[in-house]
């Protein structure tokens, strides 16, 4: 059974971890921020996870101007790229009081730290850390997080299987505190996007990497990818969280709100205890139902001592008794003599022959 700790929680195959990444939808706002927390904590999260970087150490401002506004959803960005960066930053002063917040309604803070002085400034507030899909490419910053020894989730949106490969090779030779996600890199919250999910990679990572837990970072609305991931054997879960998908920002749309998480969490639960341990038997609540619905040989008419059953003596019907005999046992009865008398309709034992 593989299982990480992740704060004072360990996650194995019979338990859920849920992150809400507030990311941006606290809109520059302190205040807003601490109230997602609230909210989370409330909804059933695990964890209010947010995103710790400098704009001009994630996006080239010129890099962008050039593209035009024509990649993506970002096309549709009222600002540019730059500025919306600009404005989802947030101070540094912020960490030490979002992880007081958390603390106060016991719920996990973490982030994702996406340059080396981000990884070292938010290192004392946090158990663990998230890379994003995006940095999936650039080792030594994964490596250096690593290095801070503590557990690590690595997204793997838009990458290859050598992509993940690569970095796996690099990760499993540093620690074996991991989880690994599959994510399908597209913020437009489309519903064509569902078919993009490649839910099915979990099982190619779980054969890849039989010891690693494996996880979702999502980026779809309501939570059938979470139920599908789970069953396949996710146990981290990973959506963006607001309090009003009406809100304008980048994430507010397809990010789950207070309502449907919690709804998710509950249907999430239920999903795992449903799964079972893939061991066929006659379950505890079925005994009755068996007893009731399975059919026993019973005779059509009174037989007397000494009579040689024939196939025309049986009929069969439910219920079962628990010395009844099942029906594919007939022709250990045929041409036998019985050795007492049986009105119609009861039902033979081996006994009886």
């Amino acid at each position: 059974m593989n299982s990480i700790k992740l704060g004072n929680k360990i996650i194995d195959d019979n338990t859920l971890y849920f992150i809400a990444d507030i990311g941006a939808n606290h809109n520059g706002s302190l205040e807003k921020a601490i109230s997602l927390i609230k909210l989370a904590k409330d909804s059933g999260a695990d964890a209010a996870k947010f995103q710790n970087f400098q704009a001009d150490k994630i996006v080239s401002k010129s890099g962008f101007d050039k593209l035009k506004g024509k990649i993506s959803h970002q096309s549709n960005w009222k600002k540019s790229v730059f500025e919306v960066y600009e404005d989802a930053s947030i101070s540094k002063d912020w960490t030490k009081i979002l992880k007081e917040e958390c603390d106060k309604v016991g719920i996990d803070y973490f982030t994702s730290a996406y340059d080396f002085e981000s990884v070292d400034l938010v290192d004392p507030f946090v158990d663990m850390y998230k890379i994003g899909s995006g940095d999936i490419s650039w080792l030594e910053i994964i490596e250096y997080t690593l290095l801070k020894n503590k557990p690590v989730l690595l997204a793997t949106g838009a990458s290859s299987k050598e992509d993940v490969k690569r970095v796996m090779d690099m990760a499993l030779n540093k620690t074996d505190k991991l989880v690994l996600m599959q994510c399908n890199t597209n913020y437009t919250g489309a519903s064509e996007n569902f078919k993009y999910c490649n839910l099915n990679v979990l099982k190619q990572f779980a054969i890849d990497y039989p010891n690693v837990v494996l996880g979702l970072s999502d980026h779809t609305s309501g939570h059938a990818t979470t139920l599908g991931a789970i069953a396949l054997g996710a146990r981290v879960i990973e959506k963006h969280f607001t309090d009003d998908n009406d809100q304008v920002g980048p994430d507010h749309g397809f990010a789950m709100n207070p309502n449907s998480w919690r709804d998710m969490v509950d249907r999430s639960y239920e999903l795992l205890s449903a799964l079972g341990d893939g061991i066929k038997i006659v379950e505890d609540n079925e005994i009755q139902s068996q007893l009731v619905q399975r059919r026993c040989l019973r005779v059509k008419h009174r037989l007397e001592k000494g009579h040689i059953l024939k196939d025309e003596d049986f009929i069969v019907l439910r219920p079962i008794s628990e010395d009844g005999v099942h029906p594919y046992e007939k022709n250990i009865f045929v041409g036998k003599v019985l050795l007492e008398s049986i009105d119609a309709g009861e039902h033979l034992t081996k006994k009886m022959i």
